[in-house]
């Protein structure tokens, strides 16, 4: 269904039941930061998670840098990050005043590799916290990544904001680090508008975070402050609408896969594409549908990209790595075999994803890109 005469890549889409959790917040004045939607979408994203605690915040971003905090991380610490991912991934680390390691993905799933951690670590054994991101929705091989950071005592952050209700060996991503963080952003597979969510079992930690994200206000008549805080809670409103946004959480990575999976039906007889990748062991929440053009093609992305753009059709390039972003060109990346992550760059770009395509929509692009392929 085009929206304002244009399909999207992945856009709001907002039910009933957002309005009611809204009301209420109205009715009782409940329209400032905190309040009952806040301590409830905490309960039920916790609950949903299968983790203990959570703390909503403004933002993923604002979660990452709390998570960080409490790994400890200290000026010129090391700390190895996704390389393939979005810059929010890996900037909180220079938040603290730490040095990002960049570490590269490998093809299965196209997160970070294992082997190359591995690797990091025998290059810097000081390293004691590590960034892990589930690109596009697709869990990373958490649990061999687990088991390295425990191994070399590292604390891991799991960055689960693009991979909501995605599972790795049935366990929901965004439970597998010390502390992880989730994204409410207006293009996620649920949104709260704007928003994040930091979770941990520690109790006492999600405590902390909360008490900085509140400006470090300690209990006094007065305002008194001993650490420096940040203004980054959730407002009652904003975590109204997420409370009735995830009623709907299932519904719409359901709608998602639907999504993936007719590209990879229309896409399947064409040996030049390939849709990214995952693990038969994980079930990614399919945020965005991806594809890979084979290297013999003279067709890049950004031909694709512009022909689609000409339609009033939205896609994108996959994320640029970390190490080749100019803000991060200092930095150490550590690889096995190439740079597989600029490979994914050059060669893929993301498809039009959003739950409110009709099967008109999506032949329409598939027929442009088939047109141009084959």
């Amino acid at each position: 269904m085009m929206i304002n005469g244009k399909i999207w890549l992945s856009s709001p889409t907002m039910h009933s039941e957002e309005m009611k959790f809204i009301q209420e917040a109205f009715e009782t004045n409940w329209v400032a930061p905190l309040g009952p939607n806040v301590n409830e979408f905490e309960k039920e994203m916790a609950a949903y998670i299968g983790i203990g605690h959570a703390a909503a915040l403004v933002s993923g971003t604002s979660a990452l840098h709390l998570a960080v905090k409490l790994a400890g991380v200290k000026p010129g610490d090391t700390v190895f990050c996704s390389d393939l991912t979005f810059s929010a991934t890996v900037n909180p680390v220079s938040y603290e005043g730490g040095v990002q390691v960049f570490i590269d993905s490998e093809r299965e799933t196209w997160n970070m590799d294992p082997h190359a951690l591995k690797k990091a670590f025998e290059k810097y054994p000081a390293c004691k916290c590590v960034i892990v991101a589930n690109l596009y929705g697709t869990p990373a091989k958490l649990d061999e990544i687990v088991a390295i950071c425990d191994a070399h005592g590292a604390v891991l952050i799991e960055d689960a904001a693009e991979s909501l209700s995605a599972t790795y060996k049935g366990r929901q991503t965004g439970s597998f680090g010390k502390y992880n963080v989730l994204s409410f952003n207006g293009n996620k597979i649920i949104t709260t508008s704007g928003g994040g969510m930091l979770l941990s079992d520690d109790k006492e930690d999600i405590k902390k975070a909360r008490f900085w994200a509140t400006q470090s206000r300690e209990p006094f008549p007065w305002y008194e402050h001993e650490e420096i805080g940040y203004n980054y809670r959730m407002s009652n409103i904003v975590a109204g609408i997420g409370r009735g946004q995830l009623l709907h959480l299932d519904e719409h990575r359901a709608l998602k896969k639907k999504i993936y999976e007719t590209y990879k039906a229309a896409f399947t007889d064409i040996d030049a594409i390939n849709m990214n990748p995952y693990l038969p062991c994980s079930e990614p929440n399919f945020w965005l549908s991806c594809i890979l053009l084979d290297n013999h093609l003279k067709l890049t992305p950004m031909d694709i990209i512009n022909a689609l753009a000409n339609r009033n059709i939205e896609a994108r390039p996959i994320w640029k790595p970390m190490h080749r972003q100019p803000v991060f060109a200092a930095r150490d990346f550590i690889c096995m075999e190439g740079d597989t992550g600029n490979e994914i760059f050059e060669r893929g770009l993301c498809l039009p994803s959003d739950i409110k395509n009709t099967d008109e929509d999506m032949e329409l692009v598939i027929s442009i890109i088939r047109g141009m392929v084959a």
